[in-house]
């Protein structure tokens, strides 16, 4: 039996045909100097990605550049989506046509990817093929993508009122924040297709997780743990983090982007505020640099001697971008800021690579799992993705005079 708990008034608002239901507050404008600037850089960043095209082996997607060495994953990656999304997003601004066919030969090689039994399929199939489907609309790329939404689906647990994470043990359901980045799949199938279902799911998965995960300051667990059968919470743990109770710098963008998205797919204004409370805790943080680069957890120790994570900054960055223009004047003014204070300083000299440097990548100094030791201040496929989305979502600002 399909599990619905939505009400039909938010239902048909999200299910309207060519109707956002979250309104825009402020009318935002852009800084034509820091347009420039973007503009240079999606120019750079063409560049960079025809050098790194040759590295990637026919069957993988690219992850990363590291000890001079590239490193490709197979389709079935978490990443496998943000290298041809990026290279869409690339075309989409420039127009060049070697992007394009270089996407095209990506997405054969990830369309198997709709039946992943993943719960990172948003990611790898929406950050691809729904890029592709929204720069032109073809009927396959809808179906696949709609397959990807059905098979994500099996992973929700109506019980707990989360698509699960990772594995779990017997008895048990994992679910990390990074979960809510692949309920955007879930909404623009309700809406693609007619049925209420996915968006359910979305929606349920929304407030499970913005009762569990956040802390009373809206900091986020990286990872809870719940009782399958009750739904009841078993622990709640910081995986990629510093500690169980720190702040892992790349999940709490990815709640802030995840909570901005809902609010725009479905117009609940419980995600628009949970957004600002995400927005506030992070912008008001005493460890946030002045350049708006966090360190990989806001609760590292070391700090200021320990690594920074473009990748977060990139998330949060785009996020804002989106944020601000739900807010009121005061609130646009500072996360519209404050993402201009992180394009500004991803595109300086310590993060933005010279051309024919780092592997072909856009951004050097990302952190992926500093715990484990995995890919420690390095490039890294999704910071380029968010960075450039960051970019696009700025340049189709209107310019200020």
């Amino acid at each position: 039996m399909r599990y619905c708990s939505v009400s039909v008034l938010i239902v048909a608002l999200l299910l309207s045909p060519g109707i956002s239901s979250a309104q825009q507050q402020t009318k935002l404008k852009a800084k034509p100097d820091l347009v420039k600037i973007i503009d240079r850089n999606l120019k750079d960043a063409v560049k960079q990605y025809k050098i790194l095209m040759p590295h990637i082996p026919e069957d993988s997607l690219p992850e990363t550049f590291e000890k001079g060495q590239w490193t490709s994953n197979p389709p079935k990656s978490w990443i496998s989506g943000f290298y041809p999304g990026t290279l869409l997003y690339l075309y989409e601004a420039t127009k060049d046509k070697a992007l394009y066919d270089e996407a095209m030969s990506k997405l054969k090689v990830l369309e198997e990817q709709k039946f992943a039994n993943s719960h990172d399929i948003g990611f790898m199939m929406f950050c691809s093929y729904g890029n592709a489907n929204r720069i032109k609309p073809q009927a396959p790329y809808k179906d696949i993508l709609l397959t990807s939404a059905a098979t994500l689906s099996k992973r929700f647990n109506p019980n707990v009122g989360c698509t699960m994470s990772w594995g779990s043990k017997p008895g048990e359901f994992r679910v990390i924040i990074d979960n809510m980045m692949n309920l955007e799949l879930l909404t623009w199938a309700s809406k693609a297709s007619g049925d209420p279902y996915f968006a359910n799911i979305a929606i349920t998965h929304a407030n499970t997780t913005m009762k569990n995960h956040f802390r009373p300051d809206y900091s986020t667990y990286h990872l809870v743990n719940y009782n399958s059968e009750t739904g009841e919470v078993i622990r709640r743990q910081t995986v990629q983090g510093a500690a169980d109770e720190s702040a892992w710098a790349r999940g709490q963008s990815w709640g802030l982007y995840g909570y901005t998205m809902m609010y725009r797919e479905t117009g609940k204004t419980e995600y628009l505020q949970q957004a600002k409370n995400i927005a506030n805790f992070l912008l008001s943080h005493p460890n946030l640099p002045e350049d708006k680069i966090p360190y990989w957890d806001y609760n590292a120790p070391g700090i200021p001697n320990t690594y920074r994570d473009a990748s977060a900054a990139a998330i949060m960055a785009s996020a804002l971008i989106e944020l601000a223009g739900y807010s009121d004047a005061t609130d646009s003014k500072r996360y519209l800021e404050t993402s201009e204070t992180i394009l500004r300083s991803l595109s300086g000299e310590i993060y933005k690579a010279k051309k024919g440097e780092n592997g072909g990548y856009l951004l050097k100094h990302s952190v992926s799992h500093l715990p484990r030791g995995n890919k420690i201040d390095v490039p890294l496929t999704y910071a380029d993705y968010y960075f450039v989305e960051a970019m696009m979502r700025y340049k189709n600002l209107p310019s200020k005079n």
